[in-house]
C-alpha cells in the first residue's frame, strides 16, 4: 500500500492512503498486461529470481498466459488477471497446470522453437542460460510445476482462493499488484518473492549488458570505440535501466566480460541511424581494439568472483550487483585483462 505522508512542526505524523486501480479501471486488456509482464519479467520485477522465458498465450488456445523455466528446469506458469477475477480464474489455472504436467520434453522443445523463432534444443538454451555444467536430461525438464497468479490486490476472492489450494499442498502463489494515479502520471506497483524485494534506482550497481554479438558482431565496436552503452532495435528499452554512475561490465556472448565502463552523467541519447539508444561511458578496464584478440573474462569466473547465477540470455544479466559487489568485479576484470595482455 502507498500511504501519502502528512507533517506538521517539521516531522511526520499523519499517513494518508493513496487510491489505486487495477488495470480494468483504465480500459486496457488482459493481454496488454501480458505484454506487460513478459517484457520485464526478469528485468525488472525478478531481479533476483531467475527465470527463462519459453512460451507465452497463443490466441484462441487453452493456454496460461505465460510459461517459464527455473535453473533445476521446473516449469513456472503464470497466469494474469487484469481486474476482479474470483474462484473461477483458479479452476482455470489449474487446468492449465493438470495439462503442462503431462507435456513431453518434446513438446516443449517445440513451444520454445515456436516462442523465439529459432531452432534450438531447449536443454542446450537452458545450460547456456543458467551457465551450468551439464545440459539437464530431458526427464529432468517439468518435473515440477509452479503457479504464479498475478492479480489486483484488491481481489479478495482470488486471494481467498489461491490461499486455499495452496494449503491443499498445491504449488501456487499469488502476486498482487496496484496502479496509482498521482500528478497526471500513472505508476505500477508490484509485488516481488521474497519480500518484496527490488533494486533502489537511486543506488549505484553494477549492471551485466550484452554486447548484442547475437544479432549484430559489429555492435561491439560501436560501444568500444564511442564509448557507448548501447541497446538496438526493440531491446532499446534496457538503455532506461541504468544510471549515471552505475558500473556496466559488457558481456560478449560465448566469450565473457571483455571491458567495464561507468556511465557518465547526462541523460540517454538516441541514434537513429543505428536504431538505437545508448549513454556515454568512461571505461575502467582495457578496451578491446578491432582486429585485435578479444580478451575476456569466462562467464564461470564472473559467477564464482560474484557468487552470482546469473540469466545471461537476456540484454541485461540479472540479478545486478551491489556497488560493493560492482567495484570488486571491476578490479578483478581488469587485473584479468591486464594479465591476458
Amino acid at each position: 500500500m502507498l500511504y501519502k505522508l502528512g507533517s506538521s512542526k517539521m516531522k511526520f505524523d499523519k499517513l494518508e492512503p493513496v487510491e489505486f486501480k487495477d488495470f480494468s479501471g483504465f480500459g486496457h486488456l488482459e493481454k496488454d498486461l501480458e505484454e506487460l509482464i513478459a517484457n520485464s519479467i526478469l528485468d525488472v520485477l525478478f531481479e533476483d529470481a531467475s527465470l527463462m522465458p519459453i512460451f507465452q498465450e497463443r490466441q484462441l488456445q487453452a493456454e496460461a498466459d505465460i510459461y517459464a523455466l527455473n535453473e533445476k528446469g521446473e516449469l513456472i506458469i503464470f497466469e494474469l488477471k487484469r481486474g476482479a477475477a474470483g474462484e473461477g480464474a483458479i479452476h482455470q489455472v489449474l487446468r492449465y497446470a493438470e495439462d503442462a504436467g503431462k507435456w513431453t520434453y518434446a513438446m516443449l522443445q517445440n513451444m520454445y522453437q515456436q516462442y523465439t523463432g529459432k531452432n534450438t534444443d531447449l536443454h542446450q538454451a537452458h545450460k547456456e542460460a543458467f551457465k551450468l555444467e551439464y545440459a539437464l536430461d530431458a526427464k529432468q525438464i517439468n518435473n515440477k510445476q509452479h503457479l504464479y497468479v498475478i492479480g489486483s490486490s484488491a481481489d479478495d476472492s482470488l486471494i481467498k482462493s489461491v490461499d486455499y489450494w495452496k494449503r491443499q499442498g498445491i504449488y501456487i502463489t499469488f502476486l498482487p499488484y496496484r496502479i496509482y494515479e498521482l500528478d497526471g502520471e500513472n505508476y505500477f506497483e508490484f509485488f516481488a518473492l521474497p519480500y518484496d524485494r527490488h533494486s533502489n534506482p537511486g543506488d549505484i550497481k553494477g549492471v551485466l549488458f550484452d554486447t548484442n554479438r547475437s544479432w549484430d558482431e559489429e555492435a561491439i565496436w560501436y560501444m568500444m570505440e564511442e564509448s557507448r552503452v548501447a541497446a538496438f532495435g526493440d531491446a532499446t528499452r534496457f538503455v532506461e535501466y541504468v544510471f549515471p554512475g552505475d558500473i556496466v561490465f559488457f558481456s560478449h556472448t560465448s566469450t565473457g566480460l571483455i571491458a567495464a565502463a561507468k556511465v557518465k552523467k547526462g541523460s540517454i541519447k538516441a541514434d537513429e541511424d543505428k536504431e538505437a539508444l545508448y549513454r556515454d561511458v568512461e571505461f575502467i578496464t582495457p578496451i578491446p581494439k578491432k582486429g585485435d584478440a578479444i580478451k575476456a573474462m569466462p562467464f564461470g569466473k564472473v559467477s564464482e568472483i560474484t557468487g552470482k547465477t546469473f540469466y545471461w540470455a537476456r540484454t541485461i544479466k540479472v540479478p545486478y550487483l551491489s556497488k560493493e559487489e560492482s567495484n570488486n568485479l571491476a578490479k578483478e576484470l581488469k587485473a584479468y585483462l591486464e594479465k591476458s595482455t
